[in-house]
């Protein structure tokens, strides 16, 4: 059976040169507490099925005995679907509290009778990256992947992309960033496409900013800008709807709650 990965592709959605102490995000959108929760659907041919869930949380932690910034992404499908394809995956990231700038990530991914677990460990000095991985179809293994801008892993990836302001930007602009993907360093690009509506199941509307995202080719998706973000169009930049094509069909990522925002969520419709 392919592997469809009902809750990763939503992880995946999201680099500028720096120098000592520069801000690899262009301006934070978000907090310590913060907590955002979204239903996501698999498209089969004409049906979208309720298939998973995903919460993403924002805390204050420590790391290595310093302060830092703690990621964590959960992805489950439901007890529903469990019998037919059970997912669990959980990713986590430290991040330095004044740059940024990713320290340590790891995945751990259990999807059907597939397992993988992989880490990065960030040498800001050195602009290396020192990778851990296994998994059921590869044994261990590690690797360095040099960097020379801001990189990031797919978790850190999608707070990126909510610190872009978009400030001034023209329909179709580009703004780079180097993404790190199953051990290599992608150079890829977000597509600033306007401002639209979004709606979600709870019948909330929001005005949005949408951009698309250049995807790396792999065991999930086609590769191009198949992904659509529509992202609250306030200071949190909290995406509404992410959808993407993947391999077998597309899926759908939709907001259902957010505790513990930056900011009021200013770009909901009364």
């Amino acid at each position: 059976m392919k592997r469809f990965f009902f809750s990763r592709p939503a992880f995946i959605l999201f680099s500028f040169a720096i120098h000592a102490q520069q801000s690899c995000f262009e301006k934070p959108s978000f907090k310590a507490g913060e907590v955002l929760a979204y239903d996501v659907y698999y498209n089969w041919g004409f049906i979208w099925i309720h298939a998973a869930t995903v919460e993403f949380k924002a805390e204050q932690r420590q790391f290595h005995g310093k302060p830092a910034l703690y990621l964590r992404a959960y992805g489950a499908s439901l007890p529903s679907y469990d019998w037919l394809y059970k997912v669990r995956d959980v990713y986590e990231c430290y991040l330095d509290p004044e740059t940024y700038q990713p320290l340590f990530f790891s995945m751990h991914a259990q999807e059907g009778k597939f397992e993988a677990k992989n880490q990065y460990r960030f040498n800001l000095q050195k602009k290396e990256v020192y990778s851990y991985t296994e998994n059921s179809d590869k044994p261990y293994s590690e690797d360095t992947i040099k960097y020379n801008d801001c990189a990031f892993d797919v978790l850190s990836l999608i707070y990126f992309s909510r610190s872009l302001t978009f400030s001034g930007a023209k329909m179709n602009d580009k703004y780079p960033f180097t993404a790190l993907i199953d051990n290599k360093s992608h150079k890829l690009f977000i597509r600033y496409l306007g401002k639209e509506k979004a709606k979600t199941r709870e019948n909330k509307t929001y005005n949005c900013i949408k951009f698309s995202a250049l995807l790396v080719e792999g065991t999930i998706f086609k590769g191009g800008e198949d992904m659509y973000i529509w992202a609250t169009d306030d200071a949190n930049h909290v995406p509404v709807i992410v959808e993407a094509e993947i391999l077998v069909g597309s899926v759908k990522a939709v907001l259902k709650s957010t505790t513990g925002t930056l900011a009021p969520l200013n770009s909901i419709q009364k």
